[in-house]
């Protein structure tokens, strides 16, 4: 009978996950999937795995969250196992790393400076802490260092917050409303006459504009979106539910008759939201 892997006789604790990392990139006896992986295959993992955990959070699926926060935590060592082989950093120096962060950025906690403090004053001095780092690493520019690879949406709201800081933006949301039904306008207008790069465009500006408004309105568009995304998934669900009960398909239904089974499940929803 063979021995048992030494793997199994360590104590649990990040200690064990880094071995079980480095045995499966051991060029001699890992697995060879592992071993074909590099930063740039791996990263789309370790979006999704930030997504799931999100997801699961949304969703207060607590009894996910524990394996989710795992595979994320997983796609850390992974990576900082890739970097040790590189030479360009370790497990323990991007710790090192990040705790050194942690403690400069609240000097509230860790120094001398004074808790009593708002959250909106933390926030701004936070910022100004971060603004001080990229001065330090001749980042001038006010929406330098900001990561170009960000969801699209969630890019575009960390911009304008980043122009606003400089006195870039509009005073009140009744400016950015103004700005919306322009922008409007100017989609129609190249619906009307335009090719398909110039509507994209224009859609873009549009789109761009209602992240401002959601900002101007205390509204994070990501959350925002996540959220109609919900909604139009459990009301559409309704609808298929419906149809299901009349023996039928949304493929061998019309418009009409999904259009008012949808309203259905809104006044519905409407009502149960009202009794609660």
């Amino acid at each position: 009978m063979p021995d048992q892997d030494p793997i199994y006789e360590l104590p649990e604790g990040i200690g064990r996950l880094l071995e079980i990392m480095r045995r499966l990139r051991d060029p001699d006896t890992g697995c060879p999937w592992d071993l074909e992986q590099d930063f740039a295959s791996i990263a789309p993992y370790t979006i999704e795995e930030g997504y799931e955990v999100a997801d699961a959070i949304e969703r207060q699926a607590w009894d996910e969250l524990e394996g989710e926060l795992g595979d994320l935590l997983f796609q850390t060592v992974y990576h900082t196992q890739m970097g040790a082989e590189a030479g360009l950093f370790s497990f323990d120096s991007v710790v090192r790393t990040i705790s050194d962060k942690m403690i400069a950025r609240h000097p509230h906690v860790f120094g001398n400076e004074s808790r009593d403090k708002s959250a909106e004053q933390q926030t701004a001095d936070w910022e100004a802490i971060k603004a001080a780092e990229r001065a330090g690493k001749e980042q001038q520019g006010a929406l330098e260092g900001l990561t170009a690879n960000l969801p699209a949406l969630l890019r575009a709201y960390k911009l304008q917050k980043r122009a606003a800081r400089v006195g870039f933006d509009w005073p009140d949301a009744g400016d950015v409303l103004a700005k919306i039904a322009e922008e409007a306008n100017e989609l129609t207008e190249a619906c009307d006459s335009l090719g398909a790069d110039e509507i994209e465009e224009e859609f873009g500006d549009l789109l761009f504009v209602m992240v401002n408004l959601g900002r101007h309105l205390g509204v994070e568009p990501e959350a925002a979106l996540r959220r109609a995304n919900g909604k139009f998934t459990r009301r559409f669900r309704g609808v298929e539910q419906a149809l299901a009960a009349r023996g039928r398909r949304p493929e061998e239904s019309d418009l009409a008759e999904m259009d008012a089974l949808w309203d259905a499940v809104k006044a519905a929803e409407k009502a149960a939201k009202t009794q609660g």
